[in-house]
């Protein structure tokens, strides 16, 4: 479903700030993979995912999508492929506008505009009919402004718009990193429902080692832009944060006694 080929990302190349940030990476995502990714500080995650989002281009390599080839389009292009949830709960939704209006401008992405009544009332019922399972009590605020939404609110939020549409990849950038333990517990087993409903291929990036175990049928390991453990299946679902530690000082340069580098 996707599949990245040989990708090389160097920022500030021919100068003293030089830094290869993604070197030589392939990855294939196969329809439905729930891929969890974790590695130190500056192993090329966040750039890895905004690679494929197109915030900034690949120097070399290629990106495909259900076999379209999006290496070289624009962020904006992309996005009716693509979902995407911020490590900031304040990046994803529209502060000013209710919650309905902001799942209003999440179900017409991609639409042509035109002038019509804003939002009707089947769509009101369908959008509390969203809302409901989140358990957050949303739907019974519709007309709420997001900005006096709590942080988790605010998140759990932010995922239904990105998947409202059904992408063909959701992208999950630390998306609980900025939410306390029970909020980010919170929006992870919203996430992981939403995920399992609707059969989402997801890429998605923690800070928390045992998440990155607990959740998805795969996890990746990065290290200086490189992918250096790929674990899927009935080895993941056994593993544990030592063996995971262990693994990592034997594939890399670094030494950790705990999982405290991982999860900076």
């Amino acid at each position: 479903m996707l599949k990245i080929s040989n990708i090389f990302k160097t920022f500030n190349k021919g100068t003293v700030n030089e830094k290869v940030a993604i070197s030589g990476l392939s990855l294939t995502l196969n329809d439905g993979d729930f891929v969890t990714v974790i590695g130190s500080n500056g192993a090329g995650k966040s750039t890895l995912l905004n690679a494929i989002a197109g915030t900034w281009l690949t120097d070399s390599g290629k990106i495909e999508i259900d076999d379209i080839d999006i290496t070289r389009l624009p962020e904006h292009k992309r996005a009716s492929y693509i979902g995407r949830v911020f490590q900031d709960p304040l990046m994803g939704t529209a502060s000013d506008m209710w919650i309905e209006e902001n799942l209003a401008l999440a179900s017409r992405r991609g639409q042509k505009r035109h002038l019509l009544p804003g939002i009707t009332k089947a769509e009101r019922t369908h959008y509390a009919e969203l809302l409901k399972p989140l358990n957050l009590g949303l739907e019974n605020r519709l007309t709420t402004k997001v900005g006096l939404l709590s942080g988790g609110q605010r998140q759990a939020l932010t995922l239904l718009m990105a998947t409202i549409k059904k992408p063909r990849l959701l992208l999950l950038d630390e998306h609980t990193a900025a939410l306390d333990p029970a909020t980010a517990d919170k929006v992870l087993s919203v996430t992981d429902e939403l995920v399992r409903r609707d059969n989402l291929t997801t890429l998605m990036i923690t800070h928390n080692m045992q998440d990155a175990i607990d959740y998805g049928n795969r996890l990746i390991m990065m290290n200086e832009g490189r992918i250096i453990l790929d674990i899927s299946g009935q080895e993941k679902k056994q593993l544990t944060k030592q063996q995971l530690i262990d693994r990592f000082n034997s594939l890399s340069d670094q030494k950790l006694e705990s999982d405290n580098v991982l999860l900076s």
